[in-house]
């Protein structure tokens, strides 16, 4: 079982305007799975430095496999989730990414519009995820299939991938 940590990044949440409907769904979707033990589930501002913080803490003082992020992934200027990611990542994983946007594509034209990044620090994965519920799922459907092989890769296995 992997250790995992949820980020909702949302102005009117922290300040307590509005409920939070993505992140305690993305807590419930991950356990569901029996791959994963939410450790943290967290909520801040919009704010670059509060964001690639948390995850820079989260990353280098937890032993944590996957960190899961939403809201702030759009086109509004308050939206700094992707940047704030970027500041902290060792490297990206464009293709899962894409494979978000494709799945939401099927739904909604908008879902081209999702800055979403996801990438790697250390040993953990972390995934961008928009703050709208359809795009959490969107999100997760395409890329849970494959969330235990990447973490094992990024932990260190060396099998090959072919099958």
């Amino acid at each position: 079982m992997y250790h995992a940590a949820v980020l909702t990044v949302s102005d009117s949440t922290a300040c307590g305007r509005r409920e939070d409907s993505t992140g305690p769904w993305i807590v419930e979707f991950l356990q569901a799975t029996t791959l994963f033990r939410v450790e943290f589930h967290a909520v801040v501002p919009d704010e670059t430095a509060a964001i690639s913080s948390m995850i820079e803490n989260w990353c280098d003082n937890h032993d944590l496999a996957l960190i899961v992020t939403t809201g702030g992934t759009g086109l509004s200027p308050r939206d700094r989730t992707p940047e704030a990611t970027k500041q902290v990542l060792d490297y990206e994983i464009p293709g899962m990414a894409e494979a978000m946007r494709l799945e939401g594509l099927k739904k909604t034209p908008r879902a081209m519009l999702s800055r979403a990044i996801c990438g790697v620090r250390g040993n953990t994965l972390i995934i961008n995820l928009p703050g709208s519920p359809g795009g959490v799922k969107d999100g997760l459907t395409a890329l849970s299939p494959v969330l235990d092989h990447a973490i094992k890769k990024i932990r260190g296995d060396t099998t090959p991938c072919a099958h």
